[in-house]
């Protein structure tokens, strides 16, 4: 892993620069089911750098499908398919990936393209790409894009707020998580200052949800575990895609499951099981502070923050719940 230095902040704001600068195609990509953070990063820095000059494809890996409470962003409308996009632009950067894996089909670009520029955030990240602009100190991956916006020249408008503001607003639950600091308010101030309208934002991102979705939480938190004596307790609970269907919801909106259970006093690691349609399980988890479950997620294969983390399992249900349990139990999450 590579943290952030001044070094490293120039040398990307001057790759960027130069490509813009010479009209050259940049292809920028979030992960996989990309988050707020992931894509509201690709979008502002697409933005940018179309004022700048350059030939922008904005796109994230393979399903290209959007949830309801993302697709209003600013720019989302000029997303490419990930399967339409130049196979050796000069420059291809990722955004809020954690690993190589978390840039599914778009992977590689990291080798076909000129020069990559990995911006990221999570301290599991293990360092890839040409140019590496990492710190795990930053409360979100548009901390950096807007770090980089600032060194390109580029102004902050509404549309380029609003996608900063999503970013931040996500990653740091709405400022109650422990990875706001003091710039991280000084930055939401300043992207208020351009007149967001951040109320908005925030019923849009967190307080809009169809109806079905709560007969699916009544399902599943009708299912929670609670387990005080694995590690330092751990409550969990599961869902599967097709349920959503079911409910006539789509699988994204398993993702919120996890900030239910969370709350729970007497667990310090929460822990969400999504099945998927190919028998996967996507893990969501979120730890109350005395548990590093990135420490877990790297040991079962994916990776994220102290206090929250996830990656996918090929086990069944009670295989995937019985390694995590393992994991907890050793000790090595701590």
């Amino acid at each position: 892993m590579t943290t952030v230095t001044g070094a490293s902040l120039t040398t990307a704001i001057e790759l960027l620069d130069t490509a813009a600068s010479a009209g050259a195609t940049v292809v920028l990509s979030g992960h996989v089911q990309p988050d707020a953070d992931a894509l509201g990063s690709t979008l502002a820095l697409a933005e940018g750098l179309r004022r700048r000059g350059a030939r922008v494809v904005a796109t994230f890996p393979a399903p290209f499908v959007l949830p309801e409470s993302l697709s209003w962003l600013p720019g989302a409308g000029a997303l490419v398919p990930s399967d339409q996009i130049p196979t050796a632009p000069e420059v291809f950067v990722s955004l809020d990936a954690s690993s190589t894996g978390r840039l599914g089909d778009l992977a590689g670009l990291l080798h076909s393209a000129g020069t990559s520029l990995v911006v990221d955030h999570h301290a599991s990240n293990p360092g890839f790409g040409t140019v590496r602009l990492v710190d795990p100190g930053a409360a979100a991956t548009v901390v950096l894009v807007a770090e980089l916006l600032d060194g390109l020249g580029v102004a902050w408008d509404d549309d380029l707020a609003t996608c900063l503001y999503a970013g931040l607003a996500a990653d740091t639950g709405s400022f109650r998580f422990g990875n706001t600091a003091p710039g991280t308010h000084e930055l939401a101030a300043r992207l208020l200052g351009t007149g967001i309208d951040h109320a908005t934002i925030s019923q849009r991102l967190f307080d809009t949800a169809p109806f079905g979705r709560l007969p699916l939480l009544s399902l599943v938190a009708g299912r929670a575990c609670l387990e005080t004596e694995v590690g330092a307790g751990l409550v969990w609970t599961w869902a599967t895609v097709a349920e959503a269907r079911d409910h006539g919801l789509a699988g994204d909106q398993l993702e919120a499951l996890v900030d239910v259970i969370r709350a729970t006093r007497e667990a310090d690691v929460a822990c969400v099981l999504k099945g998927q349609d190919d028998g996967s399980w996507v893990v969501s988890l979120r730890s109350r502070g005395a548990t590093d479950v990135s420490h877990v997620a790297i040991e079962l294969g994916g990776g994220g923050h102290r206090q929250a983390a996830g990656y996918t399992s090929r086990l069944d249900l009670p295989g995937t719940i019985a390694a995590l349990r393992g994991m907890l139990a050793t000790g090595s999450s701590n």
